[in-house]
């Protein structure tokens, strides 16, 4: 067949699909629960209409499977994914048993050990298809068994299938695959999953110019610089953007306020220590002195006009501000690229006559508002009733902007969950007006909850302070410190060696407490708590690390100095159970990364990390990796227990680097 019957048949394919997807959303519509099949003759007619479109999609899928080439020897996936693997044979056995069936297949991690390893789940729902079409009955347990007969080349990494009387089918993975898979890891290195490589913009930390960053900004820029880890470990093309409150009436005072304070700031650049204080005294000028009041209105008119005097004043304040951002962005390991309100401002007068041109701009009160298609919820304000921009004009703008000028294909924007409203229109409005296509472009609204004080009240200080962000990290630091000295880890540590563990504890469980809570709910900021050394806290999954690579150094000889010379030459055998759980658990690292690509949840990771270090404990506790007699010499190493040890550590540091935390050799 030539390639354009193919093209063509996969085009009837999407649009049988979308006319598929078009009814299911139409019977969700209708259905308010199960079995008003008989009541209801709309839905009844809709639901057979459904069932016949999704026999003849099948039918299209399966022609066009026929007509690429095959590869029998590349039929296993190559995402390095256990569950892809997994999905990619039992999709291809369904389809095969169940030609005329539309039917996801659905691989779960199995609850229980009797249970298999894995599970696949599917025989159920194709039970249920079969009866709308009025084949004749039969149960789940025979649809799997039929799933398990046309299963085709699965021996290399399935060691044995069970059929539950339910029909769920057990799967039991292979030693060898499992084995391969752990020497690939440390050979190999590890890798991410084979994902089509994106151009992504991350807008994050987002502070304003004359504030000083507090608790606030944590969340936003730990998650943020987070999911950039974990995407520029994708191998994703990722711009992290600080879009930072840089422009806007406030300049006007605090330009008045420098002018007033230091008369030279163009000459001599002003010693200003303490900007927040600085902002402060501006404010209390501006809401109570008219005259000072109506200067800094035509300060602002000045700077937007551009002139020298004015932008250089607004230079100086960003600057000091700056300095103080990057000061905070040093300590937690976080880069970002600045690209503030001001940048956007030629870009709005530009995306204003765009929108007023395709007419899709209201007049109200003055005002031109802008709604989404389906008019939901609260419009944009695009331009005010004083001819001014907003929020929503700069943010329009930046979209426009990162699609056209950036090229991106993902937008991810990381705020509190109070903006997901805003958001929610920004990407509606920017849909309609036809600067979004949903078809090329993914966008994210990653929102999270407030942090909480131990009261369970918004994170303040006693005396009702927002607290900033610096001290927060001072806290840090010095619980650390009084956290090391208690175990006494001053008298085997040099002074460096204690310093880089206080800083990677503080900071570490800093950045741990808030990644390792789901973002979408508050937490309780506690030091104690993250600082306790038992529990899923960056404190104990630090010292397991350390242990951990502390493993190999003890056995001496090239495992010290050269383990890579042992890795090259040694063969992994899995003996002990605990020996096989750890392996297992490790080789989830892909299916791990392949689930948060699709909700950008950090936690499932900080999840998963506990999840390996208390199975190496188990392992650790019944396993011996070097015997030594009672003189302390070594006399026997276990090479593949070492090598497990050391595959271990490896896939903790790489899910420590996407979480942002720093261990050390030494705690």
């Amino acid at each position: 067949m030539s390639g354009s019957n193919i093209a063509c048949a996969n085009t009837l394919v999407r649009g049988m699909e979308k006319e598929v997807s078009l009814l299911r959303a139409d019977l969700d519509r209708t259905r308010q629960g199960v079995g008003l099949e008989e009541s209801s003759p709309e839905l009844k007619k809709l639901m057979e209409e459904n069932t016949k479109l999704q026999h003849r999609l099948a039918i299209l899928q399966r022609a066009c499977a026929n007509l690429e080439p095959s590869n029998d020897s590349a039929s296993m996936s190559s995402s390095g994914s256990i569950i892809g693997d997994l999905q990619h044979a039992f999709d291809g056995a369904i389809r095969k048993a169940y030609p005329d069936l539309n039917v996801p297949c659905v691989i779960a991690i199995s609850s229980m050990a009797k249970f298999g390893d894995y599970q696949c789940n599917s025989a159920m729902n194709i039970v249920q298809q079969l009866k709308q079409q009025s084949a004749a009955k039969t149960t789940p347990r025979e649809v799997a068994e039929k799933i398990v007969r046309a299963l085709t080349n699965h021996e290399a990494f399935i060691e044995k299938i069970e059929v539950a009387p339910s029909g769920f089918i057990n799967i039991f993975l292979s030693k060898v695959y499992v084995e391969q898979g752990v020497m690939n890891l440390l050979k190999n290195g590890i890798n991410p999953p084979t994902l089509k490589k994106q151009r992504v913009i991350v807008d994050f930390s987002s502070p304003n110019i004359a504030k000083e960053m507090h608790v606030g900004h944590l969340r936003s820029t730990i998650i943020g610089d987070s999911i950039c880890r974990f995407l520029e470990f994708l191998r994703h093309d990722v711009l992290r953007i600080n879009h930072i409150g840089d422009w806007g009436t406030q300049f006007g005072m605090l330009i008045a306020h420098l002018q007033d304070k230091f008369p030279h700031f163009q000459t001599e650049s002003p010693p200003i220590g303490d900007l927040q204080s600085f902002y402060k005294e501006s404010k209390v000028r501006f809401d109570s002195d008219e005259a000072f009041k109506k200067r800094a209105y035509e300060c602002v008119v000045k700077l937007q006009n551009g002139e020298s005097s004015y932008l250089k004043a607004w230079n100086h304040i960003c600057d000091v501000s700056r300095r103080e951002f990057q000061n905070i962005y040093d300590r937690l390991d976080v880069k970002l690229c600045e690209r503030g309100e001001s940048f956007y401002q030629s870009r709005m007068v530009a995306i204003v006559d765009e929108l007023k041109q395709g007419g899709f701009l209201e007049e109200d009160d003055g005002r031109l508002i802008m709604w989404g298609a389906d008019r939901k919820g609260i419009p944009l304000t695009v331009v005010k009733s004083d001819g001014g921009f907003t929020y929503d004009t700069s943010d329009m703008a930046a979209i426009k902007q990162r699609i056209v000028e950036e090229k991106a294909d993902w937008l991810i924007y990381v705020t509190d969950a109070g903006q997901a409203t805003h958001f929610q229109t920004i990407f509606a409005c920017a849909k309609r007006g036809n600067i979004l296509d949903m078809q090329k472009h993914r966008v994210d609204h990653v929102g999270f909850g407030v942090v909480l004080g131990e009261d369970g009240k918004k994170f303040k200080t006693r005396s009702g302070d927002t607290v900033k962000l610096a001290d927060l990290l001072d806290e840090g630091l010095k619980r650390s410190m009084d956290k090391l000295l208690e175990k006494e880890r001053h008298l085997v540590l040099t002074a460096e060696e204690l310093r880089d563990a206080q800083e990677s504890v503080a900071y570490g469980c800093i950045k741990y407490a808030d990644l390792s809570h789901n973002r979408n709910n508050e937490y309780v900021f506690s030091f104690d708590k993250m600082l306790e050394d038992k529990g899923n806290t960056a404190v104990y999954l630090l010292y397991a690390y350390t242990r951990i690579r502390s493993i190999a150094r003890n056995c001496g000889g090239d495992y010290a100095t050269n383990i890579q010379k042992v890795i090259d030459s040694a063969t992994m055998r899995l003996e002990h159970e605990r020996e096989w759980k750890l392996a297992k658990a490790l080789l989830r690292f892909a299916d791990v990364m392949l689930l948060i690509t699709k909700n950008l949840s950090l936690h499932y990771l900080c999840e998963f990390v506990y999840e390996i270090c208390t199975t190496f404990s188990e392992f650790y506790d019944s396993c011996f990796c070097i015997k030594k007699n009672k003189e302390g010499k070594i006399i026997e190493i276990h090479e593949s227990r070492v090598l497990l040890c050391e595959a271990t550590s490896r896939v903790l540091g790489r899910c420590f680097d996407i979480l942002g935390l720093k261990p050390v050799d030494k705690m």
